[in-house]
């Protein structure tokens, strides 16, 4: 039993199994495509309004409340029991949804589901602390191509259950709760981590990407954390009085984590290149969580459930299909991204920007599930290349930190559309005018990004007219 447990703690693959075991059965949730017709129909009786206005922005504001909190005691208690919480947080949602009724219950269902979302930071962080780096890269397509094939397979049935079975929303909402039941039991057999990013980082050769990849940025880009990460290796040899005094005051230690972190942020954004790539990512992702919040509230509105066929669960499957091969199309595009990025940013987000328009103003609902995965397709591959831009010259930490701060600062900018366009103490639009408003925002992203990349041209055909004069006066 002794050699099972050591052969289990030392191997990637059994943690690699389990977290995709979790991941699968976490995200196989085939009535969440299905939410908006359910809380509107003979089950819980809300109104369109009261969904739109009252109900899904309490998501907005609970996620953004939980996650910065939650992405630094994820860190600290090492993800396990975050992944936990998440499990009973799922449990929690889907028994309020299946079980409760009326507008504060619901509000409860999007608290925790808030609480879910926060949390969702656990599932790939997890996994690079309990395996070498040599493996980073093959866990990382495990742990995505497992939660893309689980969507699809959740649309899918989803779909076919609601069209061919005439099963009931109720129903597939019982699903949920099994398959997200399934994920909390799988999160138990998960190995505790020894390590963590930040609280609890071993010598650097186990924290730092290999060094074939990150020479430059060992020796350049960290300067302060290689040396925290020598102090801990001479802590081998004995403990000096600055360790001792370290444990003795643990608080010490979480306040100097938190001093290096915003200097790597600070370190991060000095870079231009990085800074308009986390512009647009921020802008891009707050534009795109709130149109997947609402976007079943307009199909709702263009085609209602309670007289019209719903057909959610296909387009969504189609949606992930596209946003999966957009995705990988990227590894195999060849682009220097360095010129050419910010002007396919403002390209795409323009096409987002068409996409959302045509769902404002068409009445054929065929037209506006088609502008929704033109809208997908263009945001999955932005994000895909901006994911790189931003991770290819960091480290495992500091990729990790700007991810978690480019999304706080989406869900900053996304809470103020909430309160300012959705929420009835704002204006409280109406769902087509708020797609207005949505295509027009992204009208904006794409107009930063072409001027940007206007400038960029012409100052780099400048600086190539003054090169080749001064070639020719010599």
């Amino acid at each position: 039993m002794d050699c099972w447990k050591g052969a289990v703690g030392h191997s990637w693959i059994y943690p690699t199994v389990i977290i995709c075991m979790n991941g699968f059965f976490s995200t196989m949730r085939p009535s969440e495509y299905f939410l908006t017709p359910y809380l509107t129909g003979p089950d819980k009786n809300l109104t369109i309004e009261e969904v739109t206005k009252h109900v899904f922005p309490v998501w907005t504001y609970s996620y953004l409340a939980l996650l910065f909190p939650v992405f630094l005691i994820t860190d600290y208690v090492r993800y396990k029991p975050i992944l936990l919480l998440q499990g009973i947080s799922f449990i929690i949602t889907w028994l309020l949804l299946l079980f409760a009724h009326g507008v504060a219950a619901m509000q409860v269902v999007e608290f925790f589901y808030g609480m879910v979302t926060a949390t969702e930071v656990a599932y790939y962080a997890y996994i690079y602390s309990v395996v070498s780096a040599d493996h980073y890269q093959r866990v990382t397509s495990y742990c995505r191509s497992i939660t893309l094939v689980a969507a699809t397979v959740a649309a899918v049935l989803g779909q076919l259950l609601v069209s061919l079975a005439d099963v009931s929303y109720f129903y597939l909402n019982a699903i949920t709760l099994a398959s997200v039941s399934l994920a909390f039991v799988c999160s138990f057999f998960l190995p505790m981590p020894q390590k963590s990013m930040f609280f609890h980082r071993k010598d650097v050769s186990e924290t730092l990407p290999g060094p074939d990849k990150v020479v430059a940025t060992a020796g350049s880009d960290r300067p302060s954390s290689c040396q925290e990460d020598k102090g801990s290796v001479s802590a081998d040899r004995g403990p000096t009085p600055e360790h001792q005094a370290d444990n003795a005051k643990p608080q010490n230690h979480v306040l100097r984590v938190l001093v290096q972190l915003s200097k790597d942020l600070r370190d991060c954004y000095s870079s231009r290149k990085l800074l308009y790539w986390s512009l647009w990512w921020a802008l891009a992702t707050a534009g795109f969580n709130q149109v997947l919040n609402y976007i079943q509230v307009l199909w709702d509105f263009k085609a209602p459930s309670h007289s019209s066929a719903v057909y959610n669960g296909a387009v969504e499957a189609i949606a992930t299909f596209l946003g999966s091969a957009t995705s990988m199309a990227v590894g195999y595009v060849k682009v220097n991204w360095d010129l050419s990025g910010e002007l396919g940013l403002g390209i795409f987000s323009a096409m987002d920007a068409g996409s959302l328009f045509l769902m404002h103003f068409t009445d054929n609902i065929w037209a506006c599930y088609a502008g929704y995965l033109v809208f997908k397709a263009c945001y999955m591959l932005l994000i895909t290349i901006a994911t790189f831009q931003v991770a290819v010259n960091l480290s495992m930490e500091r990729y990790a930190l700007m991810f978690g701060f480019n999304n706080f600062v989406a869900l900053v900018i996304q809470t103020i559309l909430t309160v300012v366009v959705v929420d009835s103490k704002g204006l409280g639009l109406d769902i087509s005018t708020q797609f207005l408003i949505y295509g027009s925002y992204f009208t904006f992203i794409a107009g930063i990004f072409l001027i940007r990349s206007i400038y960029t041209i012409i100052t780099i055909k400048c600086r190539n007219t003054s090169v080749a004069g001064e070639s020719n006066d010599h």
